[in-house]
């Protein structure tokens, strides 16, 4: 009885321990100045090419980036070629007659209330897809969609893999390289459920897979940024190719792609 009771005050004591430590606090978070986002593409086969340039917004607002309306883009290639593009969209600027050809290097030029920022990118070769087909996914009742090409050998190749259902781009992407696979064939799996997307895939639908041959410095924005999509915005920022201040990517591109309709 006597040891019950010892027990009883030091459990008393402990949970009156517990709650005097117990402590409001007010964490004061730091608000981000609004930074420039430039994400930029160039592709192996005809444009016209968009650059879409906005403001980030501080972590605590919803993400709606403003576009920037004044900026005066232009991008030009390592043999001469050079062209200003115009906005046809609010923040979004278009090529007219420029075309990406692999081997190339592309560099980005933007000038906004007199700063100016560069950022440049070498065009892989593309590297065509094998095959495309669906097989049962192992955790659940649908289907993966597998993606299978040879990698060059070697050639150090980074790759970039986009999904388009119905023609409209799913969330989220996926990246890879050939460092443990130079010369072999690369799978590339891709659940039914997009990533940070819940929704399956359903029977009849059109899947699209577009593999982009990307350079070095592209896939390691790419591979900084994935829990972004792709969005630079604060507070943690990708790594980018661009000039220092600016935030994003310029890619110059290579792609094949291939579809496949759900059975």
């Amino acid at each position: 009885m006597k040891r019950t009771r010892i027990i009883y005050i030091v459990i008393v004591s402990v949970v009156c321990l517990l709650a005097s430590c117990e402590k409001v606090i007010d964490l004061k978070l730091d608000t981000s100045s609004s930074a420039i986002v430039i994400q930029g593409n160039v592709f192996d086969h005809p444009g016209p090419y968009a650059v879409k340039i906005s403001k980030t917004v501080d972590f605590t607002d919803a993400n709606t980036f403003p576009p920037v309306t004044d900026a005066k883009v232009s991008i030009s290639d390592n043999v001469g070629n050079s062209e200003l593009l115009t906005q046809s969209e609010a923040g979004t600027y278009l090529t007219s007659k420029l075309r990406g050809v692999p081997g190339r290097t592309y560099t980005l030029k933007v000038e906004i209330q007199g700063k100016i920022y560069t950022g440049s990118s070498t065009m892989p070769a593309a590297v065509g897809i094998d095959t495309v087909y669906f097989r049962k996914n192992i955790f659940d009742e649908g289907n993966q969609t597998v993606l299978e090409f040879r990698d060059p050998i070697d050639v150090d190749n980074y790759y970039r893999v986009l999904e388009f259902v119905n023609d409209t781009l799913r969330p989220g992407f996926y990246i890879g390289n050939d460092k443990l696979y130079q010369g072999q064939e690369i799978v590339f799996t891709i659940s039914s459920t997009s990533i940070n997307s819940n929704d399956p895939l359903k029977t009849g639908a059109k899947i699209r897979l577009q593999l982009e041959c990307i350079d070095k410095n592209v896939f390691e924005y790419f591979r900084t940024s994935r829990g972004n999509n792709g969005q630079a915005a604060s507070p943690a920022n990708p790594v980018s190719n661009l000039s220092e201040g600016v935030l994003g990517y310029f890619n110059a591109c290579s792609v094949r792609e291939a579809s496949i309709t759900v059975p």
